[in-house]
């Protein structure tokens, strides 16, 4: 009908002001231009319901135990496909490490393996293979924390992979970078001491400590999560994946570059805002344990709380930060503390302050952590609660926020895990339970990866996603 229109207007001849007003008309409304920046319109949806931010995005996990599935859990948080290979009849190794519900898998997998879905692959059997390659034909990023060279002796090397799909990015967690470690094997603690952490963790009058923060493990994972983000940023660029490595070391000495800065500040002179400074105990060579010596140069200190006695976590921590010494004095009844000269200056108080913080405590002690941070917050002294994984657990603001959330298991029932701890007002996370071993292989294959029924069934019989028959016993004569 339009056309029949148009040809009606062409058979009557318009005048030369028609034209002109019809052009005119036009320069009213120009073909829309794409914006500068090259980026769509602002969209009109709601903030939290214009998707995730990883959305489309889709992730083959060939990860275990802790740093690679809490990097891929990182992302299946904000959206991504997070498709978990794991060994049938076995599957990741923590299934059934400290396993506490007979039959059930582990709150050690299932606390890093929310948001995915899972399915099981032998990696050596001809089907197995050719599934693979489909998966990695059909995703974005692999992701992997084997040993040195286990990819490349399952035939998965960068070489193949790249020739099999040039957009993939190949993500790696691995102990050591290139140099003289990189084939040793690395696990958590190993990657606090080498990492540099546990030297500079601990009492100076002690031995080196591990901390209880997976430094080392979920640490990298983090690392490597936003390794992945920036490659799949450039791919938008240059079309094409790359790989992406973290080292175990590399991301515990990230998080302990401030001892990095001290041993360079060490080389020009004591550390002055360490306790040991102030008590006229000399520097070695390198940076020392510092106990709980605050490491941002404000001097600070762990102190007993009412209850101690009782309540191992009946603790506070307490800065003296210059800008509210005044307060602090008023606080714990020391106002003259604010003029005497061996207490008004930081240089004065340094070789005072472990008396200085004994005095405090005396303070402290007459009180709970939560009322001396109530009384220290309103006059802006910062302190912090040692908060038991108890505590922790059963806080209310931190379920409102979604940081710890109650997941229910269809094995193990309600338990709790950590939630997504980047918070992002248009892409708003939910968590769900972790998969059960190779609960969504035909899922995945049919509707994934496009297999028919017809073809499902048959690699179901040619052993490829199901485990080994064990033998049969034979019978007693």
């Amino acid at each position: 009908m339009a056309m029949r229109k148009k040809s009606k207007a062409k058979s009557k001849p318009k005048s030369k002001a028609a034209s002109k007003k019809v052009v005119k008309l036009k320069s009213k409304k120009p073909a829309a231009k794409p914006a500068k920046s090259g980026l769509p319109p602002p969209s009109r949806k709601p903030f939290g319901q214009a998707g995730k931010a990883l959305d489309g995005i889709k992730i083959l996990d060939f990860t275990h135990v802790q740093s690679g599935p809490t990097c891929t859990q990182l992302l299946a948080y904000m959206g991504a496909d997070v498709i978990k290979v794991e060994r049938p009849g076995g599957g990741d190794i923590t299934r059934s490490q400290l396993r506490d519900v007979k039959g059930a898998d582990s709150l050690y997998f299932t606390m890093l393996n929310g948001n995915k879905r899972s399915i099981t692959i032998d990696s050596k059997h001809p089907k197995g293979k050719e599934i693979l390659e489909r998966l990695i034909r059909h995703c974005d990023v692999l992701v992997e924390n084997f040993a040195p060279g286990a990819l490349d002796r399952m035939g998965l090397t960068w070489e193949y992979v790249h020739k099999t799909n040039p957009r993939m990015i190949v993500a790696s967690v691995k102990g050591f970078g290139p140099g003289p470690y990189e084939d040793c094997k690395v696990y958590e603690n190993v990657a606090q001491c080498a990492g540099g952490a546990a030297s500079t963790t601990g009492f100076r009058e002690g031995p080196p400590l591990v901390t209880g923060a997976q430094i080392g493990d979920s640490g990298t994972g983090l690392h490597l999560a936003w390794g992945i983000v920036c490659a799949l940023y450039q791919r938008i660029r240059t079309g094409r994946g790359q790989r992406v490595l973290c080292a175990m070391q590399d991301g515990v000495l990230n998080l302990a570059r401030v001892k990095l800065r001290d041993q360079q500040r060490l080389a020009h002179g004591p550390l002055t805002e360490y306790s040991q400074y102030g008590e006229g105990v000399p520097f070695g060579k390198a940076v020392p344990r510092a106990g709980n010596d605050s490491g941002g140069g404000q001097p600070g200190w762990i102190l007993k709380c009412k209850g101690w006695e009782d309540d191992p976590d009946a603790y506070i921590y307490f800065i003296t930060q210059a800008p509210v010494w005044g307060p602090i004095c008023d606080l714990i009844g020391k106002p003259e503390w604010k003029t005497d000269p061996d207490y008004a200056t930081p240089p004065a108080r340094l070789p005072r302050l472990k008396a200085i913080f004994s005095t405090i405590e005396q303070w402290t002690m007459t009180q709970t952590k939560f009322e001396v941070m109530e009384k220290c917050n309103a006059v802006d002294i910062p302190v912090g609660p040692i908060l038991s994984m108890k505590e922790i657990a059963e806080e209310q603001s931190l379920r409102a926020t979604g940081t710890v959330v109650e997941v229910d298991h269809p094995t193990r029932g309600k338990y709790l895990t950590v939630g997504n701890p980047v918070k992002m007002s248009d892409s708003i996370t939910e968590v769900t339970r972790s998969p059960l071993l190779g609960e969504h292989t035909e899922e995945i294959l049919g509707k994934v990866l496009g297999y028919s029924s017809k073809d499902i069934v048959a690699i179901k019989e040619s052993g490829a996603i199901t485990p080994p028959a064990k033998p049969e016993k034979a019978e007693a004569a």
